[in-house]
């Protein structure tokens, strides 16, 4: 992420950035206003050497300005141009610039010559440089015939170029006949001089088309050489050629094409010369010849290269030092080299200069008896020579003026009076150029004026400097001061600059340096004033930056970029790509501060920039944008080293697109096997274009490979040429050998066949062998096609076998096979497990022993042993079914096992059986058992039903499974008051047989909870609860029905009304109180006056478990109703561990943990439903009885 600062823009501001803001007010200051008498001042004309196109008019330049309006003449060649007589010739009007008009008539060679302009007026003359006129030439090169030029390979050769002299001098490039720029290198190239030099010829070289083109840029003209042919012969060419011809000692010796030292083809000699001009551009030129192609290197003695000035080009043959100065001048040392040697040049720099400027003269402004001083002061070398005119005419010839003084380069004013006003002139001269300017001496008597606009007004960013303009002329020159506000005294240089030209400068502008800023000019005849107003305003910044990016091609890309800024400005927003504008693409979209660009292309990999700009500032911030993808395909794959069992191959990476490549993965296809199936052969890192692969006999491999890159893996490559391998024997074996018997009379041996990639050859077959384990016997074997089984017949039942299967094909046998052990058939067991005991330990868990059954026996492998169990009948007489029979098994050689999830007081009947992996044997003999008493599930409802004032009637059904004898029933209830506090609790026992009961006397209107459960002598089981209201006084409703005109008077309305604001604040207290911790006041009472059954008991006392407001004991909440019958569905509470059985999975350890499996049914039991909610009104519920 970049943030990038752009320089500020300054309201009501000529010069923009304040340096140049400065210059242009400096300048200013030295004008004289134009409605003042002033010298004439050369404003523009045209440059000292003009060169022109021969084919357009020539226009001489020459602009000026003074009080009054200037005249102008012209010399030509040092005598007066009289531009009247010549018809071609004309004044531009108020001007003194020539056109001179040679389109139709007239030849430019004519006015060849030097000319020179003069602006004159009553105050004195201001003259130009020297402008020399010269046509620009581009001539044709002379006729020539070039003959072929024939040489050896690997020498050297020049072929000239040599253009026409042009004015001025031509571009200079080598072509073909179809205008393409012939290839150049460190062998070939091009020198300063435009000629074309072989470091040693190749074949490749030859070619009847080599052109010198030479450019002339002035007249936008191209002239060519005729072409050059070159024909580069080997050795061996020229030999045959001439073999008719000479003897064989007059042979060409194949030393022509030797190898050699380097030689310099230019410069000749050692040492050399060179002069260049301060300021201009030092080429220096080493080109050398020699076999190795020499390269160049350059260095300057006693000195270093420039670093910041120094730049090769043509392969380091040419060294460019630009802007040169004295300090340049030295020897530089150019050094050719090759493998054979090397050779050196010096070149002896001097550096020239023309005159420059030290100080030169600027216009001087004095009032009447005023002195002052006219500076001309230059370099060069050699040094210059100063020389002064006055009014164009050499200071000795001019009338002597009694006020001036001449020292060298300095003219003294002293007591100046009007008739001082003059131009001077000021030429430094010396053998390579002149420098020529004038400065006028404008004696004026002037009170003060403010040239700046007045009431400007400045808008500045905060910490940025501002430039108050002030500026100011006068004669003689006024004095400046500024002032800040109204009544503020005179502003002080430790916190402002002062400029000569009268700018205020606030280096750090701050909010306080808001404000009105007055400046006053003062000199002896008056003086003036103005105001400037500066507002100072907040900076723009980026706030959210553009952040980088990493998308997919095809995907989505969104920048932001927030900006905050100025209220009182207006700031846009601007986006580029690249710092260009965005395409003209609906894929991009800019909504407010956001850039989106849809369906992303590699195109769209840029940096993007945010640009925020007000009238004042510019503020911009950039985040580049990298699409990445999937990376390209491979391609060009190649196989070398073509070994029986390796290969190499090779490939060139396809385009990576921006996500670097990680992995290759090699794939191969099985064209004799397995045509157009790809497995995977091998992985390599991202860096590897080759690799080894090891290969099997007898496959037609071809090979691909996919680039895989952090995005994904590419498209596979295409597919390398095939390469097949020659046939072997097996190298492997089949897997995955068993012998397992399918009949007690027989023996299935399989495996797993090798697949057609491990065959190694043609013909594959198996040799299958086996023998029993534990007999003398000898192997028994066969051969088989390839299939992936064979079946013994005539074993034994269960004797474990010796088996082995070895892979065979025309070319021999794998290596000996593995052995592995298998067994012939099995069959049913033929024992029972006896002794078997019975041991219960609860109600519902009962622990089963017995004896195992001889190993010998079984006849199979041992799986386990099962036990089947079912109970015979209930022991109540309510209840008499049978149940279906449940199955455990228990892995292994077990002896006991657990039988879980057992009812209580019941009669169950078991056997058990050994398992093989044949089945069942025989049953044992059945064992008798029967449970003890539990306790009881939940009633099955409890209804209440009949309210009256002061009587509820409860009706119920005893529980589903009593688990026993029920032997009594407890129901306890408890009344609920309007606040839904608990009243006392009372407790009544009910006997077994009842299935109803009247409860007498109790409150009328008033809400009862009850709580209901039956008993067996093993204790309580779970309880049912529910909830009724008895009904209300007919005669308290008929009061109430009498009071309701009541409602109808204003004062009760009033008081209502008083009521519900009262309840409405008590409300907000509460709820306040509730969230800042507090308890709700019920909630408190509520656990003031908990249900006595719901409190913690000790396990032996038989009551219930801890009160939780998430379970029904809690009245009703607020808009349920009970059911019609006021039926409660009791809790299944049932929860024996045979629901979670699985079939025959589940088991029990020898301890009663459970690891044996059992199936069978269970019987499910009617669901409760008794939810709870808020008790309604008394009124909502008589009328839910009605």
């Amino acid at each position: 992420m970049q943030l990038k600062i752009m320089p500020p823009k300054k309201s009501l501001s000529v010069c923009r950035a304040p340096l140049i803001l400065f210059l242009c007010q400096v300048m200013s200051a030295l004008e004289v206003p134009l409605d003042l008498v002033q010298p004439p001042t050369i404003t523009r004309q045209s440059p000292k050497d003009y060169i022109i196109d021969p084919r357009e008019n020539i226009e001489i330049q020459c602009e000026a300005k003074g009080k009054p309006p200037p005249s102008f003449s012209w010399t030509r060649n040092g005598t007066h141009f009289d531009i009247d007589k010549d018809p071609l010739v004309k004044m531009l009007p108020n001007s003194g610039t020539l056109v001179i008009s040679i389109t139709i008539e007239g030849k430019a060679e004519t006015y060849e010559g030097v000319y020179q302009c003069t602006a004159r007026n009553e105050r004195g003359a201001a003259i130009s440089n020297n402008i020399v006129i010269r046509p620009s030439r581009s001539p044709l090169w002379t006729k020539e015939k070039l003959e072929q030029i024939t040489i050896l390979k690997g020498q050297s050769l020049v072929l000239p170029c040599r253009p026409p002299l042009g004015l001025p001098p031509p571009i200079i490039f080598w072509m073909d006949n179809s205008f393409q720029r012939l290839p150049q290198s460190e062998r070939v190239s091009q020198g300063l001089n435009g000629d074309l030099y072989f470091s040693n010829v190749l074949p490749e070289d030859t070619r009847e088309d080599y052109i010198c083109y030479a450019r002339f840029n002035h007249t936008q003209t191209i002239q060519q050489k005729q072409p050059i042919s070159v024909k580069v012969h080997s050795m061996d060419e020229l030999n045959d050629t001439i073999t008719a011809n000479l003897s064989d000692s007059e042979f060409y010796s194949a030393n022509s094409y030797i190898e050699r030292p380097p030689k310099l083809l230019t410069p000749e000699g050692r040492t050399s010369h060179k002069e260049e001009l301060r300021e201009n551009v030092l080429s220096l030129e080493c080109i050398a010849e020699g076999l190795p192609t020499p390269s160049i290197n350059w260095t300057k003695e006693d000195g270093e290269l420039p670093i910041n000035r120094t730049f090769y080009k043509n392969f380091k043959k040419t060294l460019n030092i630009i802007h040169v100065s004295e300090a340049d001048s030295g020897k530089y040392k150019c050094t050719a080299r090759n493998s054979l040697g090397f050779v050196e040049h010096t070149i002896s720099v001097t550096v020239k200069a023309a005159p420059y400027w030290i100080t030169a003269p600027r216009n001087l402004v004095l009032s009447p008896g005023e002195d002052g001083t006219l500076i001309c002061r230059a370099n060069g070398n050699p040094k210059p020579s100063i020389s002064w005119l006055t009014n164009g005419v050499p200071i000795e010839m001019a009338p002597d003026d009694p006020s001036r003084k001449i020292d060298g380069d300095t003219i003294l004013f002293s007591d100046v009076q009007e008739s001082s006003s003059a131009v001077y002139q000021c030429n430094a001269s010396n053998e390579y150029g002149y420098l020529l300017a004038n400065a006028f001496v404008n004696v004026l008597a002037e009170p003060p004026r403010i040239l700046t606009e007045a009431n400007l007004h400045y808008q500045v960013i905060t910490d940025r400097p501002a430039l108050l303009d002030c500026a100011f002329f006068g004669s003689p020159i006024p004095t400046i001061e500024w002032f800040k506000g109204t009544k503020g005294s005179v502003l002080q240089e430790n916190t402002y600059v002062f400029h000569d030209n009268g700018t205020l400068e606030i280096p750090v502008a701050q909010k306080d340096s808001a404000g009105t800023y007055t400046c006053v000019v003062r000199n002896k005849l008056g003086m003036a004033k103005n105001d400037v107003h500066l507002e100072i305003k907040d900076p723009t910044r980026i706030i959210k930056q553009p952040e980088y990016k990493v998308v997919q091609r095809g995907g989505k890309a969104s920048f932001e970029c927030k900006v905050k800024h100025d209220p009182t400005l207006i700031a846009t927003l601007t986006w580029l790509k690249d710092n260009g504008e965005l395409p003209n693409d609906g894929r991009f979209s800019v909504d407010n501060d956001h850039l989106v660009i849809m369906n992303i292309s590699d195109e769209d990999d840029a940096t993007y920039t945010c640009i925020a700009n007000t009238s004042l500032d510019i503020v911009s911030a950039s985040a580049m944008l990298r699409v990445v993808d999937r990376p390209n395909p491979p391609f060009d794959l190649e196989l070398t080293s073509l070994l029986e069992r390796s290969v190499q191959l090779s490939w060139i990476p396809g385009e990576e697109n921006n996500s670097p490549i990680t992995d290759f993965i090699i794939e191969y296809e099985d064209a004799l096997h397995e045509p157009g199936i790809w497995h995977h052969q091998t992985d390599v890192p991202g860096t590897q274009t080759t690799a080894e692969l090891k290969l099997s006999p007898y496959i037609k491999y071809a090979f691909r490979v996919i680039a895989v890159n952090s995005i994904g893996r590419s498209l596979p490559s295409e597919a390398s040429e095939y390469y097949m391998t020659k046939a072997a024997e097996p190298e492997e074996n089949p897997t995955a050998v068993e012998g397992i018997g399918s009949e007690p009379d027989n023996l299935v041996i399989t495996w797993q066949p090798l697949k057609g990639f491990d065959a190694n050859g043609p013909g594959l077959q198996y040799k299958v062998s086996w023998r029993q384990k534990d007999g003398d016997d000898e192997w028994t074997s066969v051969v088989v096609a390839n299939v992936s089984k064979y079946i013994v017949s005539g074993t034994p039942t269960f004797v474990p076998y010796l088996v082995k299967v070895q892979a065979l094909n025309d070319f021999g046998f794998a290596p000996e096979p593995m052995i592995i052990i298998g067994h012939s058939g099995e069959d049913l067991p033929m024992m029972a497990p006896s002794n078997v005991r019975v041991n219960v330990v609860n109600s519902t868990l009962a622990e089963v022993h017995w004896e195992p059954v001889p190993l010998k026996s079984i006849r199979g492998h041992l799986k386990g042993y099962r036990i089947y169990y079912w109970k015979v009948k209930n022991s109540s007489k309510r209840h008499r079914r049978h149940v279906e029979k449940k199955i455990l098994t228990f892995n292994g050689n077990k002896t006991h096992g657990m039988l879980p999830g057992l009812e209580p007081f019941s009669h169950y009947t078991l056997n058990v059986r050994v398992v093989n992996g044949k089945g069942e044997g025989p049953a044992s003999v059945d064992q008798v058992f029967s449970t003890p008493e539990g306790v009881p599930s939940a009633p099955l409802f409890l209804k209440i039903v009949n309210p009256t004032l002061d009587s509820l009637t409860l009706e119920w059904d005893p529980p589903s499974h009593p688990n026993g004898i029920l032997t009594a029933y407890t129901l306890k209830f408890q009344p609920i008051n309007s606040t839904h506090e608990l009243g006392p609790l009372v407790d009544l026992k009910i006997a077994a047989n009842m299935t109803s009961l009247v409860l007498r006397n109790l409150s009328y209107s008033t809400r009862y909870k009850f709580y209901f459960y039956a008993q067996t002598s093993a204790g309580s089981g779970s309880q049912i609860t529910e909830e009724a209201v008895t009904t209300v006084d007919e005669g308290k409703m008929a009061m109430a029905s009498r009071q309701v005109d009541i409602a109808t008077q204003g004062w009760f309305i009033g008081l209502m009304c008083a009521v519900a604001l009262l309840i409405l604040v008590l409300l907000i207290v509460c709820f306040i109180r509730r969230n800042k911790g507090g308890k709700y006041p019920v909630k408190e009472k509520e656990d003031a006056h908990a249900d006595p059954e719901i409190q913690p008991m000790k396990e032996d006392d038989g009551t219930f478990g801890e009160y939780s407001d998430a379970e029904d004991h809690k009245p009703l909440k607020k808009g349920s109703r009970t059911p019609s019958d006021r039926t409660v569905k009791k809790e299944d509470s049932d929860d024996s561990l045979v629901d979670y059985g699985e079939g025959v999975n589940g088991q029990f350890n020898e301890d009663g943990s459970f690891i044996g499996q059992y199936s069978g049914k269970k019987e499910k039991e009617p669901a409760e439903g008794n939810e709870s909610s808020e008790a309604p009104s008394p009124v909502n519920a008589m009328n839910s009885f009605v």
